[in-house]
């Protein structure tokens, strides 16, 4: 695939701040599509959340995609490991944008294997769940020691799971990078109140005891995400 100059515009910085009304249309508006995506599948209503790319199903917010993309041309990672699979889409969705750049890799995580995965030269399947010791030693035996990484964690969504994997995979991110938390959201905020504790959870226990990353809020500037504080910016070296 052809590589694409990429232009010199960068949205100007800041996030709105949005009045009690505005943030109530937000968060009426990510209950409804959370709403219509569960009650979704054939002969349902449509599934608000269920997206393919390019054939292959991705489960996202496209806002979120779109945040990606911008992410992924302003970073230029020599990788991205992401944690949670599923049928392959996102990682073709990054692969394809690579394509564009001409630059990166994707190594994707996930204890099952599901049939129908796009093959694609810039992404790794590997096999196995993304708090394993074995796992570990397999990133740090691909991952060159000069290599930039980006890493999106969107597999078990509980708060333990998702702390450990903060812990586990904090340090592939470089200062300047992101560690992307998806699903937030859940566990009422502001939807699937009954989850129990989730993402949100453990970005905030994980930020309460590393100082060296922070939200970047304003990769929320569309409004509606189902990353809320997820967009984590490597903002010093640890000590």
């Amino acid at each position: 695939m052809d590589t694409i100059e990429v232009g010199a515009f960068r949205p100007a910085t800041g996030r709105r701040r949005l009045n009690l009304y505005q943030r109530l249309v937000v968060t009426q508006f990510t209950r409804l599509i959370f709403k219509l995506w569960q009650r979704g599948g054939k002969g349902a209503s449509p599934s608000t959340l269920s997206l393919h790319w390019f054939g292959y199903q991705l489960i996202k917010c496209p806002f979120d995609l779109w945040t990606y993309q911008e992410l992924l041309v302003e970073q230029r990672p020599d990788v991205v490991i992401e944690a949670g699979t599923f049928r392959g889409g996102s990682a073709l969705f990054l692969a394809m944008l690579m394509d564009h750049l001409g630059h990166g890799r994707v190594i994707t995580i996930d204890p099952h294997d599901y049939d129908g995965r796009p093959a694609h030269p810039r992404i790794e399947y590997f096999r196995g769940s993304s708090v394993d010791t074995e796992t570990l030693t397999h990133l740090r035996g691909t991952i060159g020691r000069d290599e930039r990484c980006m890493v999106i964690l969107d597999s078990d969504h509980a708060a333990d799971h998702v702390g450990r994997e903060l812990r586990v995979l904090r340090e592939f991110v470089p200062v300047g990078g992101y560690l992307i938390v998806e699903d937030g959201v859940v566990n009422g905020h502001p939807v699937m109140r009954r989850h129990g504790p989730g993402p949100l959870e453990a970005i905030r226990a994980f930020l309460a005891e590393d100082p060296t990353f922070e939200p970047d809020l304003e990769r929320e500037r569309f409004l509606m995400t189902m990353n809320p504080s997820g967009y984590l910016k490597r903002i010093r070296a640890p000590a």
